[in-house]
């Protein structure tokens, strides 16, 4: 039993990955967000009036059933916490303890807890607190959101210039708060008479969302409005700005280890030098296909090329059919005879796909000559044993 025990464990933490987007952990993934908007649907219906018991009862029961799928994810997870790699070399309680401890294992337990507050509080379905649930489920969607660690990077990396906005932004706030207060205080003493009244204005006008429940009358209050509403403009158009760039700069440094990730296992590749490896991975994509998919087909234009990282593809031509694993690549007589395609190429397992687009292989062919020869010399093996296998089988 001790054996299997660690394999167990294992295969739990594979399916529960969130961060895992293989067809591994893809049900757990589906299952938990079903179960989330079934209970969060459960609360809304729930806290509507007049509800028949028999329906009040079935929604109690879906409540409970989904607190307790996220108290017995809790378990599982923390179970096997010491098969992530983040933990290795600690002690399994060192490493559940930190699981525990991590922004994590945190959500996943405040999903857990209204478990404990049914069983063991008065909070049910139809309580007028049953709502406190949906913010502790709906929590966990953060964890189904990779672009969570992207814009936490992007704040991290651009926290100086963001900074410095916030200051703008709040030294505007302040002095426009301050001369509504002295300007409008008279006239409109209940929306201006003070600070904080007079602040809440400028938030509103600030961020552009003009409630309308506080309007200036004087003369000055509206000169002071119209400079207002031009800088909450400018300033959250400049915190987009950076945020945006941010975000490109951030998309586009994890292509590219994507990319070199995926370019290490095609062999062409790794006998290249690092200089000639980087100016490669800039102009290839990476593209994953599932079992059973047309890549290219026969006669129709040949606009790029493609390498095998993983998987395996059927190249069908009008003799027969030939099968490509790892490492090799397609498409390149296309590009280098400049005809369409003579062949359909289709999947047969999940495979991806490195794509070497027409124009950035004839920028290669000028850059890397030694790249575009090791191309010719497969194509010219690959095109004569065609022939060969082709006259044995008329023979």
């Amino acid at each position: 039993m001790a054996a299997t025990s660690p394999s167990i464990r294992a295969q739990a933490y594979a399916r529960l990955r969130y961060s895992d987007t293989g067809h591994v952990s893809r049900p757990w993934r589906s299952f938990h967000l079903l179960v989330v908007g079934l209970g969060l649907l459960a609360i809304a219906i729930s806290s509507l009036d007049g509800l028949p018991p028999w329906l009040s009862g079935i929604l109690s029961i879906a409540v409970m059933a989904t607190a307790a799928i996220f108290a017995a994810e809790y378990g599982v997870r923390l179970w096997s916490a010491p098969e992530s790699p983040r933990y290795a070399g600690l002690s399994d309680r060192m490493a559940r303890l930190s699981w525990a401890t991590s922004s994590s294992g945190v959500i996943c337990l405040l999903a857990a807890l209204p478990l404990f507050a049914i069983v063991f509080g008065s909070i049910h379905a139809d309580n007028e607190n049953a709502p406190l649930f949906c913010i502790l489920w709906v929590l966990g969607l953060t964890r189904h959101a990779p672009a969570m660690g992207t814009l936490a990077r992007v704040i991290s990396n651009e926290r100086a210039t963001l900074t410095s906005v916030l200051v703008i932004f709040v030294m505007v706030l302040i002095v426009s708060a301050t001369a509504m207060h002295i300007v409008e205080r008279v006239g409109q003493p209940k929306l201006f008479g003070t600070l904080p009244d007079a602040l809440w204005w400028a938030v509103v006008t600030l961020t552009t969302t003009g409630y309308g429940d506080a309007v200036p009358m004087t003369t000055g209050g509206k000169m002071i409005a119209s400079v207002v509403m031009v800088s909450g403009i400018l300033v959250l158009a400049l915190m987009t700005g950076i945020l945006a760039t941010g975000f490109a700069e951030e998309e586009r440094r994890r292509e590219y280890l994507r990319v070199w990730d995926q370019v290490t296992k095609v062999p062409m590749f790794a006998e290249l030098g690092t200089v000639t490896l980087s100016e490669i991975v800039g102009k290839l994509r990476v593209r994953n296909y599932p079992p059973r998919i047309v890549v290219v087909r026969r006669d129709e234009p040949g606009e790029s090329m493609f390498f095998i990282s993983e998987g395996e593809v059927e190249v069908r031509l009008p003799r027969g059919a030939i099968a490509l694993g790892p490492g090799t690549f397609f498409g390149e007589m296309a590009l280098l005879d400049r005809l369409p395609r003579s062949a359909t190429v289709v999947t047969t397992a999940p495979t991806t796909l490195l794509v070497l687009y027409a124009s950035d292989f004839y920028e290669i062919a000028s850059n890397i000559p030694a790249l575009v020869e090791a191309v010719e010399r497969e194509a010219r093996r690959r095109h004569t044993e065609n022939q060969g296998g082709a006259k044995a089988t008329a023979g």
